[in-house]
């Protein structure tokens, strides 16, 4: 085994100055993550600028038993992309390898490098007449490869599906150094294992994604988004429903959020005005797209909405008139997370449950974090279409949470686990909840993914510390 001075060496050799980054202020950004709660200081910060340069990347990390932890944008919340801190390690970002190769409009696809900005490729597919239609808060930064490690969600899943759904074919890189390439454009591809899906929601533990073909759809044409006001998340879920089953293919997204969430936003967030007449429990931000002229959402929406209205399922509501009025709407589902940020200490979880529990769960877990700290307040907020709920807390006003971080995590993962749902919705696991993963998956679950990561990665140099 080649010593750890002589792979560092090896690794300056090889990248140059721009490629290879060791000292302190050139490093700091890589060393931790984006809420600051997870630090490292790894021996370097590799940059490599091509497959065959974190190939030899790897190879190198390899030889000498160091460990590897791919790093793209750094949005993540769980810390899956710094170093533990046991061992020695490196951080391999792929922000130099940042070429759209090629957008095609006949297979409606892209093919990227992994170092891609989401947002840059949104743009350049709609510069084409086509829609890549995975879109989240941090697009301005995150990267397609990590958005693969985490099998990222956001706003438009019920429509679209996860980051995985959107990938049909990926290049990477062993943790032996071996490039495999499954770069393919193809829709249907049944010979074998589809080793692609692999890498995706793997976090960097069983490999490198360095390229990636995904899927493109017709860019929106028609739209139709109402804010609607209603009594109850149950109630919102209704409308869900009735909604899917009137307007079908033509719903692209279903969000939910509460007044105790808007009223942080409209507290720290200049510009929020208060989107209906009165104040309503729960609201729930309801969009329609196609992508043919001729369809007519307006009254598509309209009619699923006067069914609601008769049903007794809406309070209130307002369907927008213009683009400027449709972007306000969204910005008040954009701006929770903000709202709570500014406001002070908060609790993250992002969590899921079947969508016809949803109502039960956040319920019961209001129940569950009140019976732990008296007063906490909850900020719940997500994706109705999808049942994914990002559950956050803030301590009771003017006070901290007291010490009780880890048993208000407890009550709001049992109960999620309780109504058969998941402790990790679209965030992954990284270093924050890998430990809760393993003490909550089956035995046989377990056994599965442990035998994965030893077959691909058996001297464990991939992300250690994250996922198994």
């Amino acid at each position: 085994m080649a010593s750890i001075g002589a792979a560092v060496d090896r690794l300056r050799g090889l990248l140059g100055p721009a490629g290879w980054l060791e000292d302190d202020a050139a490093t700091a950004p890589y060393r931790t993550d984006w809420l600051k709660r997870f630090r490292a200081t790894p021996l370097g910060v590799a940059r490599p600028a091509s497959t065959a340069e974190v190939a030899a990347v790897v190879t190198a990390c390899a030889d000498a038993g160091i460990a590897v932890t791919p790093q793209g944008g750094n949005t993540g919340l769980v810390g899956g992309g710094v170093p533990t801190g046991e061992g020695p390690s490196i951080v391999l970002g792929l922000g130099r390898m940042r070429r759209i190769l090629k957008i095609d409009p006949v297979d409606f696809t892209a093919s990227v490098e992994a170092g891609v900005v989401l947002a840059g490729l949104r743009e350049a597919a709609a510069a084409e007449g086509l829609l890549f239609p995975l879109s989240l808060g941090a697009e301005g930064s995150a990267q397609i490869g990590g958005l693969i490690a985490t099998n990222a969600g956001g706003s438009h899943v019920l429509r679209y599906g996860m980051m995985g759904d959107l990938v049909l074919g990926v290049e990477a890189v062993l943790p032996d150094g071996r490039v495999w390439d499954g770069n393919r454009a193809l829709l249907k591809d049944n010979a074998g294992y589809q080793l692609r899906r692999l890498f995706c929601g793997a976090e960097g533990t069983l490999g490198v994604v360095t390229r990636a073909t995904l899927r493109l759809f017709p860019a929106p044409r028609r739209t139709a988004t109402a804010l609607l006001g209603l009594a109850s998340l149950g109630d919102a879920v209704g409308v869900g429903a009735m909604l899917r089953k009137q307007a079908g293919e033509f719903v692209g997204a279903l969000e939910f959020f509460g007044e105790a969430g808007l009223a942080l936003a409209r507290k720290h967030v200049a510009g929020l005005a208060d989107p209906l007449e009165a104040p309503a429990p729960v609201y729930l931000l309801a969009e329609l797209t196609a992508s043919a002229e001729g369809i007519d959402l307006d009254a598509v929406l309209e009619a699923a909405l006067a069914a609601a209205f008769e049903a007794g399922l809406v309070q209130d509501g307002s369907v927008a008139a213009s683009g400027a009025q449709r972007a306000a709407f969204w910005r008040l589902r954009e701006e929770m997370p903000e709202g709570q940020r500014l406001e002070g200490p908060q609790l993250k979880h992002d969590v899921a449950v079947p969508v016809s529990r949803l109502a039960d769960f956040v319920a019961r877990a209001d129940a569950a974090v009140a019976g732990v700290l008296p007063a906490v307040r909850v900020n719940a907020f997500g994706h109705l279409g999808d049942g994914n709920v990002h559950y956050n807390l803030s301590p009771p006003e003017g006070l901290d949470f007291a010490g009780r971080e880890a048993a208000l995590a407890d009550a709001v993962h049992e109960t999620v686990v309780a109504l058969e749902g998941t402790v990790s919705a679209e965030h992954g696991l990284g270093q924050a909840k890998v430990t809760l993963a393993d003490r909550l998956r089956p035995a046989v679950e377990r056994d599965l993914m442990r035998r994965l990561k030893t077959a691909l990665d058996p001297e464990g140099i991939m992300n250690p510390g994250k996922v198994v």
